[in-house]
């Protein structure tokens, strides 16, 4: 037994290295086999030293001139090196040589995709889908999917997947690829064609029914996606992520109950994931059950403790329950991790608005005007603030800054009316009220929610009731 075999390798490179440039150098007659010419090849291109490892197979093909390996690997770096017209050279006098190798046309096929000539492509692609067949085939349509990869043609690698699978429709590799091409690509009605008939010849591939039910998910067609994968985890009850899909599924379509039973699924099966436990924590929420939400979201913050959005989800179950304080230490929380994200900050200000600070809660809306001044959402809270608090000339600046950066948004129109109101100036506050009145009478609810006891105004209800026949004539 060897006692340090790396170090006899390392050993015999150092020799091949010392031949190698002795015979480059015109020293001492030296001799190199063309198995130590790869080698040596290798050695340079590991080391990404690029030019080193073409004069090695520059070398390596004068040696041996009738070897159609050594003319393709020198093809290979030329190619690397982008002189594809010489490698092109190469590799035709490597062809005539052994026109069987199938790198020959995988990297004819890389040089004429690097100099957009698509029609070569095709040419090339057919000529040898026609020389190759069995494996060999199946072979170079992995290798070719791999190039078209390289240069972003997504189409043909779905098709290369296709071909495939039309030769071998449980060819496992290409199962799992196509799911994710036929993703990328939005081809789905074609893999549901395809992966029917692989299903119609073979019923028990749970791949096959695992991408034809994503293919339906990707057409947004629920019900039918989720049928499938109930097909395929019944042949494989292990499979999960079809019921990590599933569980996806059925929270698109609302059924939270049968979407947290398959979720925990996942969680039985695989590793424990923070993604997992948020959705889960998501079903409990849309459910009503703040204290399972926070228990599973909870979870997911153990497993990513610089996720903000997390402590975001869990400060909103409490502010559900009218929870301010709780909800606002669990945005503490997300607030040191993004402090100028505009959910977090509108969150907290409303939490201290009720909470009564109302200069904190101006500052906390404050950053989310700043940040985003044309959400409509910042302004309201921002303006209904000022108003709650009594800063009414600081509100009637911020109506004009609202009503400036949303062109005119109607509720900032009923809102400077409240705030006339409150100043005292009727008559120019009924103006407003009526312009506001025409241009959204949907959004009056939110006028009266900013000042209930704005009713109790004569002229606002006479106005309000003017405006009602008005409508109705």
């Amino acid at each position: 037994m060897k006692e340090n075999p790396s170090r006899e390798n390392s050993e015999d490179l150092r020799e091949l290295l010392k031949k190698y440039n002795n015979l480059k150098n015109g020293r001492h007659h030296s001799f190199l086999e063309e198995e130590a010419f790869e080698k040596i090849i290798d050695y340079f291109d590991e080391k990404e030293e690029l030019n080193r490892a073409l004069e090695a197979a520059e070398m390596g093909s004068e040696q041996y001139p009738f070897s159609s390996s050594m003319l393709i690997r020198k093809a290979d770096l030329m190619i690397a090196a982008r002189k594809f017209i010489e490698a092109l050279n190469v590799l035709e006098h490597a062809s005539m040589l052994d026109a069987a190798d199938i790198n020959l046309y995988i990297l004819k096929t890389d040089i004429y995709l690097a100099l957009d000539q698509q029609e070569k492509v095709a040419e090339i692609f057919e000529e040898a889908l026609l020389l190759f067949d069995d494996q060999e085939r199946i072979e170079l349509l992995f290798e070719l999917a791999d190039v078209y990869d390289d240069y972003e043609e997504f189409d043909k690698v779905f098709d290369c997947l296709k071909l495939i699978l039309d030769d071998d429709p449980n060819n496992e590799e290409a199962l799992y690829k196509i799911c994710f091409w036929t993703d990328f690509t939005g081809r789905n009605e074609e893999s549901i064609r395809l992966h029917q008939k692989i299903i119609n010849d073979f019923p028990y591939n749970e791949l096959a029914w695992f991408n034809l039910a994503s293919s339906y998910q990707g057409l947004k067609l629920f019900e039918k996606a989720i049928d499938a994968y109930h097909y395929a985890v019944a042949i494989d009850e292990k499979l999960d992520y079809a019921y990590r899909n599933m569980g996806e599924a059925f929270i698109r379509i609302r059924k939270y109950k049968d979407a947290i039973e398959s979720l925990e699924k996942v969680i039985e099966l695989s590793k424990p994931e923070a993604l997992i436990y948020e959705a889960i924590g998501h079903c409990y929420d849309k459910l009503f059950n703040s204290a399972q939400a926070r228990f599973h979201y909870r979870k997911a913050a153990h497993l990513s403790p610089d996720e903000s959005k997390i402590y975001y989800k869990i400060a909103c179950t409490y502010f559900n329950e009218e929870q301010w304080e709780s909800a606002s230490k669990q945005l503490d929380t997300a607030l040191t991790i993004h402090r100028l994200q505009p959910e977090y900050n509108l969150l907290m200000g409303e939490c201290k608005m009720q909470l009564g600070f109302f200069k904190e809660a101006i500052q906390y809306f404050s950053t989310v005007v700043s940040s985003r001044p044309r959400n409509k959402r910042g302004w309201e809270a921002l303006i209904r603030c000022l108003y709650k608090s009594g800063f009414f000339n600081e509100a009637i600046d911020q109506v004009n800054s609202a009503l400036k950066f949303t062109k005119g948004y109607p509720i900032f129109i009923y809102y400077l009316s409240s705030i006339l109101f409150a100043l005292g100036k009727s008559k120019e506050a009924l103006i407003q009220l009526e312009e506001a009145l025409i241009k959204a009478p949907r959004l009056l609810k939110k006028f009266v929610e900013l000042n209930p006891s704005i009713l109790q105004n004569r002229k606002v209800v006479d106005m309000v009731a003017k405006y009602k026949r008005n409508r109705a004539i």
